[in-house]
């Protein structure tokens, strides 16, 4: 067997204990088949290899973002405005002017997370009348974590916000003292709000998705990041949304290997949603590249446990129990895996009720299912998710709010 790839003269870290100086490794076909010391691996090596001298630099494997929303981040990447590591309110608002002066009719410029108003020398967020004298006429959507989005007069028009429209459940429309929308959403705490909000602004043509996906996988792969799991998403619907990854990986086009979650659409319908897909999906079907990957990470709306740590932490209802059950019954039946949103220890503690009376009736037996965020979870309940073996998935939030989160509780918990 001859090699597509060699790299040698390098440090690489195989996480192998047994062999800690590799120096080279061959690749075929996007595997490994051998590694190594340079010697050992050049035997692999034919006249159409391609061979790097890595020039004694260090290589390591690339990294899986366990819970990311690519699928979705993708039809829209081309859209956002980026305040990652922007560092001062002048420089991002410097930014949104130009992105405002080049912005054609009748689209949107929106900034959607990535940004934290800890990172700007200020110390603060933009204010409305800021955002409003930047852009009189452009719509502005600013996303704030899951807590808030400030829009200027412009975006309240284009979305029909006005003195007479209600605020859904869950989220609240801040008014001036004539009862007109001032342009700040806040979630009290469900960011449905935010969410509807932004998708009902202007989407890109289909060849444009295409254009934005690329750029938002080449955006990750800058970061060492080459496989995913897709988490799903509100306003994420299957497979329609799915066109543009299923065309991309069909022209051999996908950089980063994506696994997906399948997201329940339809409160008070979650059943039916997992029902026909337990029907209509095969598990993990597809390839190495893309592949589907169970259910979640919203599997009822009742057990919608969103975090915004400037709110007290809500209650569930009461009926969640019995919806959670009965969608998560269906899923171990099938043995289909599945992730839950949860942040907080109260609510994580009525999840793992459910999934332990499913389980003296129809054991996991193995089946992987994890828990995304869990913030708050206590040492007991680590125990009894590793006792169901479960898992949790963590990502960066505290990166961006933990100041809130110690305010609220306190910096031995941080």
């Amino acid at each position: 067997m001859k090699a597509d790839l060699i790299l040698f003269n390098g440090k690489i870290h195989s996480f192998n204990a047994e062999t800690p100086n590799v120096t080279a490794v061959a690749i075929k076909d996007g595997k490994f088949i051998a590694v190594g010391n340079d010697s050992n691996v050049m035997e692999f090596a034919a006249e159409e290899t391609k061979i790097i001298d890595l020039q004694n630099r260090r290589v390591v494997p690339g990294i899986n973002d366990s819970h990311i929303h690519l699928i979705r981040g993708g039809l829209n990447y081309n859209l956002e405005l980026r305040w990652d590591g922007v560092p001062s309110l002048a420089d991002a608002l410097r930014m949104l002017k130009e992105q405002v002066d080049r912005t054609p009719n009748p689209q949107w410029v929106r900034v959607v997370g990535g940004w934290s108003e800890f990172q700007f020398a200020e110390r603060r967020m933009p204010t409305l009348e800021e955002i409003n004298a930047i852009a009189p006429e452009t719509p502005v959507f600013i996303l704030h974590l899951y807590d808030r989005a400030i829009m200027n007069r412009a975006a309240l028009r284009a979305v029909g916000y006005t003195k007479n429209t209600p605020a859904p459940p869950g989220g609240q429309i801040e008014r001036d003292s004539n009862g007109e929308p001032t342009g700040l959403i806040i979630a009290t705490p469900n960011a449905m709000i935010l969410y509807s909000t932004l998708a009902k602004g202007p989407t890109l043509s289909y060849e444009h998705q295409i254009n934005s996906t690329r750029h938002f996988m080449k955006e990750l792969n800058r970061f060492g990041i080459t496989s995913v799991i897709d988490a799903g998403g509100g306003f994420q619907n299957f497979p329609d949304d799915y066109k543009v990854v299923n065309e991309l990986n069909e022209k051999k086009q996908l950089t980063v290997r994506i696994a997906y979650n399948l997201f329940t659409q339809k409160p008070k319908h979650e059943f039916e949603d997992f029902e026909d897909w337990i029907d209509t999906v095969k598990l993990h079907q597809g390839d190495d590249m893309y592949r589907h990957n169970g259910a979640g990470e919203m599997l009822v709306f009742s057990a919608a446990d969103f975090e915004d740590f400037l709110q007290p932490r809500p209650d569930l209802p009461e009926n969640m129990e019995a919806e959670l059950e009965k969608v998560v019954r269906l899923l171990v039946e099938n043995r289909w895996p599945f992730r839950l949103h949860a942040t907080y220890n109260e609510s994580i503690t009525r999840f793992l009720n459910v999934f332990e009376k499913i389980n003296q009736e129809i054991p996991f037996n193995g089946l992987p299912w994890i828990f995304d965020h869990a913030e708050t979870i206590d040492e007991r309940n680590i125990e009894r998710v590793k006792n169901l073996g479960g898992g949790i998935a963590v990502q960066s939030r505290m990166a961006y709010q933990g100041e809130y989160f110690t305010d609220r509780y306190g910096a031995k918990a941080a």
